[in-house]
């Protein structure tokens, strides 16, 4: 997420939230991947916002991206610097709105924010799993996140929402689970990974692999940990969420702390030193391995061979649901030509799609900046999934107000 744009937003905070814990899949009733493996028992942390209305029909679930976590607003104690990851989206009066809405926001399967993941421990060993980890995909992830809302008591969501790789998950809930979902928000997404977006997580996760503190995964108990693979991983991963725009507008070749080039391997330029920062910060925050495993997800995903035998066409005619999809001009890693397709193949059965595409400036990151005009088309969508579903059951009270932290 680029952080020199600023995340303030209209609306009312969620206040202090909780992140929640959700075990399942205890053995003798493994959790078993579409690898053919099983794991268990299987830990997701989430967290809620608002309140679940009488009917149970006002829930919406938000799915993260790549590096994100449960965490998606509000604060988790008087001294965050920072609400989650958005804040400016979620919360009262907000384009997901609290005071109408109730949220939950999980940590994928394969994370390392509290869901189980590599960095977990393995019930059979005694010690982190590392690469004895299944190999997990978004169907998986998605998987796991339907036992969570089974174990919420929610038959249908309102509306499943993301962008990027939370924008996969929504697809996949969209077709696996068709007669759950009322409504689904995929925001600058695709069915399926180009060969760019395959190549840039191969040289990421080759970054990693390369770090001689990687240990073939196995690095959890020695102090060294595979930061330096990690940080560069991050920083090529960085590149494709920004565009030539956001970084001429803000780094140009502007030089950093220097009033000339210093002829060393230093970082003389502005956007070299914000790209180091960011790689140091993310090691303090993101297993190495759980980057590995989610973005391997994130490039077997194609939901035309999963769900439609190779056809676009065929993956969505399961489709039940509303959709609206939202890509941005700058976005260079899944650009507009993408959202399109999967328009059109919604399109050809006959389904209710929205498309919008957005000018900003920002990259493949727009999704997660504050955007009012994002904000207002993704509340228009909301109250229109909130009509309908009010008037399938007219008869039954809503009284759903929003619980500040959930």
């Amino acid at each position: 997420m680029s952080e020199y744009v600023d995340q303030t937003a209209p609306g009312g905070s969620v206040g202090l939230v909780e992140k929640k814990f959700f075990t399942f899949a205890a053995p003798p009733h493994p959790l078993t991947v579409e690898s053919g493996l099983s794991i268990g028992p299987v830990t997701l942390a989430y967290e809620t916002y608002g309140a679940l209305s009488p009917r149970k029909d006002n829930a919406v679930l938000v799915l993260h991206a790549l590096t994100g976590d449960s965490h998606a607003a509000g604060y988790y104690d008087a001294s965050d610097p920072k609400p989650g990851w958005w804040d400016s989206m979620i919360g009262p009066g907000k384009g997901i709105d609290t005071g109408a809405v109730f949220v939950i926001c999980a940590n994928v399967l394969g994370g390392c924010m509290g869901s189980t993941g590599p960095g977990s421990i393995n019930p059979a060993t005694g010690a982190p799993y590392g690469l004895e980890f299944p190999v997990v995909t978004i169907g998986d992830m998605v998987a796991a996140q339907k036992a969570l809302v089974d174990h919420l008591g929610i038959t249908r969501l309102l509306a499943v929402v993301g962008g990027s790789m939370g924008g996969m998950q929504v697809l996949e809930w969209s077709v696996r689970y068709p007669d759950m979902v009322r409504g689904a928000v995929s925001l600058a997404s695709t069915t399926k990974h180009s060969a760019l977006a395959i190549a840039f997580n191969e040289v990421a996760r080759q970054a990693i692999m390369a770090d001689p503190n990687w240990r073939g995964g196995d690095y959890y108990a020695h102090p060294e940990k595979p930061d330096t693979g990690l940080a560069v991983a991050r920083m090529i991963g960085h590149i494709t969420y920004l565009s030539d725009e956001a970084m001429r507008a803000k780094f140009d070749r502007r030089l950093q702390d220097r009033c000339d080039i210093s002829f060393n391997f230093e970082a003389d330029f502005q956007v070299e030193s914000y790209l180091r920062h960011q790689g140091k910060k993310f090691v303090d925050r993101f297993d190495a391995n759980s980057f590995l495993y989610v973005t391997k997800a994130a490039d077997y995903f194609n939901l035309e061979n999963a769900h439609g035998g190779g056809s676009a066409v065929s993956a969505f005619a399961k489709a039940r649901c509303a959709y609206l999809v939202v890509s941005f001009t700058s976005d260079w890693l899944y650009p507009t030509y993408q959202s399109k397709a999967m328009v059109q193949a919604m399109k050809k059965n006959g389904l209710d799609v929205s498309f919008v595409e957005i000018k900003a400036d920002w990259g493949h990151d727009a999704f997660l900046l504050r955007n009012p005009r994002l904000s207002a088309i993704i509340e228009r969508f909301l109250d229109r999934m909130r009509q309908t579903a009010r008037a399938e059951t007219p008869d039954t009270p809503d009284t759903g107000e929003a619980k500040a932290g959930g």
